[in-house]
């Protein structure tokens, strides 16, 4: 995301966390219009109603169950919708889980608003947004040593496994066309294709994926 977000959803189930996260929201993103939902349920209904949103912040502890059901139904639904988990939980038990499901980004709320405020602002530049606590777990997975052959790296065909090497570097669309000297709809189906076989739903799984298979190491 580069542009100002003019839509939020917020996932939250404690009214003060709410009411903190919502004015923090309209503090970095002035005139952004912040729809809350306060359980899981309320939140597919907000999609079912058409509410488009650009960003969401979704905590995983509902009371009607996990935060990752509703971020796999953004993901499909809303694939613009830049996702961000906010949550207590840092354990891979539930970082991963999240990333799998399309999150983008994942912010502990326990860390300083100041940090919290600059991870937003970062959006906007084409950051992703990660707590320090969270980027180096996930550099400790890119930092442990290859693991043999995936298996379903053999399902991948040459090109595939080039996709997934410049996807895992930060190639976007656009350069990778651009780079393999094909047209972005081949890249586009490369990208489904790889998706499909490693059973992946976003660019943040698809790297790690990819790290799992020895494809790219930590300094890709």
């Amino acid at each position: 995301m580069t542009a100002m977000p003019s839509r939020a959803l917020l996932l939250e189930d404690l009214p003060d966390v709410a009411a903190w996260l919502a004015a923090l929201l309209r503090d970095r993103f002035p005139g952004v219009e912040v729809a809350h939902a306060s359980t899981i349920a309320e939140g597919l209904r907000l999609l079912d109603s058409g509410f488009v949103a650009d960003l969401a912040l979704v905590d995983l502890g509902l009371p009607d169950g996990n935060g990752t059901t509703l971020i796999q139904a953004l993901a499909q639904r809303q694939p613009g919708c830049t996702i961000v988990v906010t949550t207590l939980f840092g354990d891979d038990a539930h970082v991963f889980p999240a990333l799998r499901a399309g999150a983008h980004g994942y912010l502990l709320k326990d860390q300083p608003e100041e940090k919290l405020a600059a991870a937003l602002d970062g959006i906007l530049r084409g950051e992703a947004p990660l707590s320090p606590a969270i980027a180096q777990r996930l550099l400790r997975v890119f930092n442990a040593p290859p693991e043999p052959a995936h298996p379903d790296a053999e399902q991948l065909t040459a090109r595939e496994r080039e996709v997934l090497v410049l996807v895992s570097k930060g190639c976007r669309l656009p350069e990778l066309a651009e780079r393999l000297q094909i047209s972005r709809h081949t890249v586009s189906d490369h990208l489904k294709h790889i998706y499909r076989k490693l059973k992946v739903n976003s660019r943040a799984e698809e790297t790690l994926e990819a790290a799992r298979m020895g494809l790219v190491s930590s300094g890709r």
